[in-house]
């Protein structure tokens, strides 16, 4: 086979399901360009040794004719995933020589699956940003550049590394998690598909928190279908995350080819903000007119709290963080300050020195609004409209089965450009931030490409545990798009 890092992950599992090619050779590609992208930053740690006994276990169990759903396939995972013996960091100095002793149930899954660990994927730290530059380890940087522009662009975040490293064909596909678009986001703009699974649908277990009633994992992968795949083997039920949900994960490649006639496409009225990019615009009324062309009916609804929703966000998020980062002291594992002479100091030094600016900030923020005498007017608030936000999504799916709406406010921007001006950062997940709230799934799919030539995409929210719809219109607009622009591999050169 011609090259093997073109593939997808359906194509590549058909491949060696057909013995066409063996795990060890889809392995020994990957690593390859693994090593070839390191210009990319997508990886915190690599894991090349361990991919390829990995491999060679798949391979024997094929010539025994035992295949898991992903046997063989070589998957890179978000390093915010523990993975037992291998370092996982959460794009953190606190976390930088941290080596779970267990394994989350995500990643678990998927060995079960028969899929091979390439490596973890780079991110922002504790999963706070949209560029992927607020890592401990250095900025990722988007396979893709702006056509005749060397300046190098942000893949999005915090799933930055896991784009990238999809985009770059590094990997058949990544895990990534999502709590208020670090999943979208990226995918959006790095020109491949992101699904954030509804909340409960994919055990957080093993998965560093960063807002527990936000944060869900998902796939990041090259098509809608492999999405399709990669969630089902994701996907369960776990006794060990009180959030997860027991209900039935179904079959969802079985469903993609159902297509979209009759069904409901909902076009909520708020999401025509003032500032959209014309191009974003301009296919977005694109989008609706490929799903009506199928058989789609196209409905307006309304989201009246949706202006709410990015600084409801901005409360929640935060005041969830500052709990759970309260475990780092530096006592029990992680960074541990030298040269202190009382708890309180090594705690002190401990954070301050473990933690970014960027996460200092946003503990700052959450403290803030947990404190005495500010805790009514800030947190408790913004969860009464979180459950507005919910309630607004609920009244629209009595008009509708699924909604369409921009992925992102704009495509990729250069590496620094709004790295001094948090809010500017903030507004990139205006179109996402209300899915967490809802606590429902949602998929962004490359749809077309800016006149510079930089992906954009559309995204579509469905109802609670009904990925398999989310999926099914994921699908028409991928279909319709016919997107197969692919970045130039400037890394090889650099």
């Amino acid at each position: 086979m011609s090259d093997l890092t073109n593939l997808t992950l359906a194509e590549a599992r058909d491949a060696v399901r057909g013995k066409k090619v063996s795990s060890v050779e889809l392995t020994k590609a990957f690593v390859g360009a693994m090593e070839a992208a390191r210009p990319l930053n997508a990886f915190v740690t690599e894991t090349p040794d361990r991919a390829l006994d990995m491999a060679k276990a798949s391979d024997a169990r094929i010539a025994k004719g035992e295949m898991g759903a992903l046997e063989g396939l070589p998957l890179a995972i978000k390093d915010l995933f523990c993975t037992k013996g291998v370092r996982t960091t959460a794009g953190s100095n606190i976390l930088s020589n941290f080596v779970p002793p267990y394994e989350s149930t995500v990643s678990q899954n998927l060995w079960d699956a028969g899929a091979v660990l390439l490596g973890k994927t780079n991110m922002d730290e504790f999963a706070m940003g949209s560029s992927n530059e607020t890592s401990h380890f250095g900025p990722v940087f988007n396979p893709w550049r702006s056509r005749g522009s060397n300046a190098k662009l942000v893949p999005g975040g915090s799933s930055g590394g896991s784009a990238s490293a999809v985009a770059g064909d590094l990997c058949l596909a990544a895990t990534g998690t999502d709590t208020g678009g670090s999943i979208r986001q990226p995918a959006a703009v790095s020109g491949i598909v992101g699904l954030k699974p509804t909340y409960g649908r994919c055990s957080r277990y093993g998965i560093v928190a960063f807002a527990s009633s936000l944060d869900q994992a998902g796939p990041m992968t090259k098509t809608v279908q492999d999405a399709a795949i990669l969630l089902g083997a994701m996907a369960s039920v776990d006794p060990r995350d009180s959030t997860s949900v027991d209900v039935l994960v179904p079959d969802y490649e079985a469903g993609l080819g159902t297509g979209v006639r009759g069904l409901r496409v909902g076009i909520p009225k708020e999401y025509r903000i003032d500032g959209l990019a014309p191009e974003i615009d301009a296919l977005w009324t694109q989008g609706v007119e490929w799903l009506k062309a199928q058989g789609a009916e196209i409905v307006e609804v309304s989201l009246p709290h949706t202006k709410y929703a990015l600084p409801t966000y901005y409360i929640v998020a935060p005041a969830e963080a500052s709990s759970n980062l309260a475990r780092y002291d530096g006592v029990r594992f992680g960074h541990r300050a030298k040269g202190v002479h009382d708890i309180t100091e090594l705690y002190e030094k401990s954070r301050a020195e473990g933690f970014g600016k960027e996460v200092q900030r946003r503990i700052l923020i959450g403290t803030y609004v947990l404190s005495s005498g500010y805790y009514d007017a800030f947190y408790l608030q913004a969860q009464k409209l979180r459950c507005l936000i919910a309630r607004d999504f609920t009244e629209a799916y009595k008009k509708c089965d699924v909604l369409l709406t921009p992925a992102t406010p704009g495509p990729a921007f250069a590496v620094g450009e709004k790295t001094a001006d948090p809010v500017s950062m903030y507004l990139n997940d205006v179109f996402t931030v209300t899915v967490n709230l809802a606590g429902l799934p949602a998929i962004a799919v490359p749809a077309g490409l800016t006149a510079d030539g930089l992906p954009l995409g559309l995204q579509i929210i469905g109802k609670a545990f009904d990925e398999a719809t989310v999926l099914r219109a994921g699908r028409a607009i991928e279909m319709a798009a016919n997107f197969t622009a692919k970045p130039a591999e400037w890394w090889r050169a650099a």
